[in-house]
């Protein structure tokens, strides 16, 4: 049945279903994003807060390192766990559980009492609850984001998927922005200094806010998937056992890529234009303000062009693009000093490693059939952080035969071949059934 025999009630119902599901997924994925930027932002100034006095640097920046490591290991479980109820029992109401789970271990880490309070349980207790929250989150975007995709039109899921994931340099730009404006109207010198005290509480807070926002979209609005599921057995088992284990490899290798190549563009660059380039803690944080503004326009263009070529082609182009664009253009922001300069190299990588993410909702839900496909989405997804979160291991490791500040550039290298290989071991997607489904069909053929 489609939009010709249908009655135009019936059709309407679908469309506001649809524009709801969409923009239910749109803040859910922004929420999620949110999220992994509040510890490498919003919480860096305060880390003192957590801290005895008399700890070693290299404690401070593994205590540093666990607290950011800890919700992405976590997430890879959470996706197993939610996309499981998912698939079997419904999106929405996982969705649900997720949204609220995350919400609450966010309002928690706001509230928590220091070093100087609870000791060494302080920090304990903020990497568990980062751990906590990483599991819910990791339902969260396995739920949310297919069921937006599953109610999207077949020929728009390459601009739905851009509008969904340009939230996540938005977001950036967010955090950044409000961790700017909070530290330059308090301070944040010391243990007893504003900033560190309950400064950093807000963003925190700002987040457990929107997932209340986010719970109540799901709890009044969003429908199931117009999808039909048949039961046969658990969806992980499936995944990793059955018929659908050789595209969770394939997204596994095209994931691994995307995140090395993230991580280099995102994680790394911010502290080289400070320690390599010298620049100033302001000036590095335009500098990434801009390339995110940048690539979060770029998102829904890189969607619109998978629609157009093909997902296959886009990522196969697309990780060529990084090895011949991306990577010099990190040389390049480490050679000049200018402001301009900067500006521009860093937005030409932040492009060119991390705009892998336009496409990226449409194609890891068009590659799993119904029975799966959440599961699918969020373990293809969140399986292939775990890799690429030892980046600083692999780092150390090049600096003995680089300098340091070009060592990065390996990982960009490495990130493209790896994406560009995924593409080439997986299947053409776009054109992908998902409305009337039992098993996706899949074009076979590399237009």
């Amino acid at each position: 049945m489609n939009e010709l025999t249908r009655s135009p009630g019936a059709v309407a119902t679908d469309r506001s279903k649809a524009r709801t599901a969409i923009r239910a997924g749109v803040l859910a994925y922004f929420v999620d994003q949110f999220d992994i930027y509040l510890p490498i932002l919003a919480l860096a100034p305060a880390t003192v807060y957590f801290q005895s006095k008399g700890i070693s640097a290299s404690a401070a920046a593994l205590l540093d390192a666990f607290v950011f490591a800890s919700t992405l290991i976590a997430r890879p479980l959470g996706a197993a766990i939610f996309g499981h109820f998912a698939d079997t029992k419904g999106r929405r109401k996982s969705t649900l559980v997720a949204v609220a789970g995350f919400g609450i271990a966010t309002a928690l880490i706001a509230v928590l009492p220091g070093y100087a309070e609870i000791g060494f349980a302080s920090a304990g207790s903020l990497i568990a609850l980062r751990f906590i929250g990483g599991i819910f989150l990791g339902g969260e975007y396995s739920t949310a984001v297919p069921l937006a995709m599953e109610w999207s039109p077949r020929s728009r899921r390459g601009l739905v998927s851009g509008l969904i994931t340009c939230t996540s340099p938005g977001s950036y730009a967010l955090a950044g922005a409000l961790t700017l404006l909070l530290l330059s109207v308090m301070p944040s010198a010391g243990v007893d200094s504003a900033y560190v005290q309950w400064g950093w509480r807000i963003p925190f807070a700002i987040g457990a806010l929107l997932s209340l926002v986010l719970f109540r979209s799901y709890l009044k609005e969003v429908d199931e998937p117009r999808t039909t599921r048949t039961r046969r057995g658990s969806p992980l088992l499936l995944l990793l056992r059955g018929r659908h284990r050789a595209a969770l490899l394939q997204i596994f290798v095209l994931m691994t890529g995307t995140w090395l190549a993230t991580n280099a563009g995102i994680a790394v660059l911010p502290g080289l234009l400070s320690s390599h380039v010298g620049l100033s803690s302001a000036q590095v944080s335009i500098a990434m303000m801009i390339a995110s503004a940048v690539v979060a326009v770029c998102y829904p263009l890189f969607g619109m062009l998978s629609q157009r070529i093909g997902r296959r082609r886009f990522f196969l182009g697309y990780g060529v693009a990084v090895v011949v664009i991306g990577a010099p253009s990190y040389v390049l922001a480490m050679s000049v000093s200018a402001m301009g300069p900067v500006i521009l190299a860093c937005c030409l990588v932040v492009v060119f490693t991390i705009g892998t993410f336009g496409p990226i909702a449409a194609y890891l839900t068009e590659r799993f059939p119904s029975e799966v496909r959440a599961s699918g989405y969020g373990v293809g997804y969140s399986l292939a952080l775990i890799l690429p979160a030892f980046y600083a291991v692999y780092l150390n490791g090049l600096g003995a035969v680089l300098p340091a500040h070009l060592t990065p550039v390996v990982l960009v290298v490495v990130g493209g071949v790896l994406i560009s290989t995924g593409a080439l071991l997986g299947p053409e997607t776009r054109h992908v059934v998902m409305e009337q489904e039992h098993t996706a069909t899949v074009e076979r053929g590399h237009e």
